[in-house]
């Protein structure tokens, strides 16, 4: 039975690839009062920086790894979800709640603190682990499953890898000399149609980001950024506001900022009418 019926969340099921429907509850409302763990998810690009004169890598993804992580006793009922066969509550983190990728970062970092960078990199419940040689391999392997085994964790055998000269990792694949796109991601670009509205370029522009790498930013490029921001701001561009006109209110947001743009539409085309933003002062930022 439910130990409290002041926090009741709606289950949704998000079908996967492989045609699974992983039981998804929407804990929006109870994230927003989160107080935030704030601990330090690695970014991609460092973990791969690492693997320079690396020969032979390992791959290991954690199955149901985040529900090991215990919620607070007393506090299961703020994870609670209804269903139409009753009520219930989580006693493990669910991946849904907004502290549990932060949390279960932190925990498989103190369980591989000895070995990271080292010969281990870990993004959340992905683990790969790389060496010079098979034999340094073997042992590197060993330490692994040992220390998973010690702490309890277990891995998914459909989603693992050993003893490969390359393999696929956060979307990259890894192999001896050097990274390069994951090749299911990059076949269907040539095909990419021409955006038709500002989502679709959105999209694109979203993947292309996610591969970004470092940039010379030299005259040639200030040049442009800086005739950008004039094309922006100068008066033909900015429109008067027309009330007889519907207005488009565009919107986005990061962790912390907003950005809001103003336009209509008249006979020559949209028009912006004005531009707005504002950096979230620390209390937003909870919230």
């Amino acid at each position: 039975p439910l130990s409290s019926q002041r926090w009741i969340c709606v289950v949704l099921f998000v079908k996967k690839k492989d045609g699974g429907l992983p039981l998804c509850v929407d804990y929006h409302k109870l994230n927003a009062v989160t107080r935030k763990n704030r601990y330090p998810v690695p970014h991609m690009n460092q973990l791969l920086t690492i693997l320079n004169g690396s020969t032979i890598f390992s791959n290991i993804d954690l199955g149901g790894a985040y529900n090991l992580l215990r919620i607070k006793e007393e506090e299961e009922h703020l994870a609670a979800f209804s269903t139409k066969y009753g009520s219930y509550e989580y006693l493990g983190m669910p991946f849904c709640l907004t502290n549990t990728p932060d949390s279960f970062q932190n925990l498989v970092n103190d369980i591989f603190e000895d070995f990271l960078d080292v010969f281990v990199v870990v993004y959340l419940d992905d683990i790969m682990f790389f060496s010079s040689s098979e034999k340094e391999h073997v042992n590197h392997v060993t330490s692994v499953l040992q220390r998973l085994r010690e702490n309890n964790l277990f891995a998914k055998s459909s989603k693992c890898a050993f003893h490969a000269s390359s393999l696929e990792y956060l979307g990259y694949v890894v192999p001896s000399k050097g990274l390069k796109m994951d090749s299911s991601k990059v076949h269907p670009i040539p095909n990419c149609p021409q955006p038709r509205n500002i989502r679709a370029l959105q999209s694109f522009l979203g993947f292309a980001n996610f591969y970004y790498s470092p940039f010379i930013f030299n005259e040639e490029a200030l040049s442009q950024f800086q005739i950008l921001k004039e094309e922006f701001t100068t008066e033909p561009i900015l429109a008067h506001f027309n009330p007889s006109l519907p207005a488009i209110v565009e919107t986005d947001a990061s962790d912390y900022a907003l950005g809001a743009v103003l336009s209509q539409v008249n006979d020559s085309g949209k028009h912006p009418i004005a531009f707005d933003s504002c950096k979230l002062l620390p209390a937003e930022l909870n919230y």
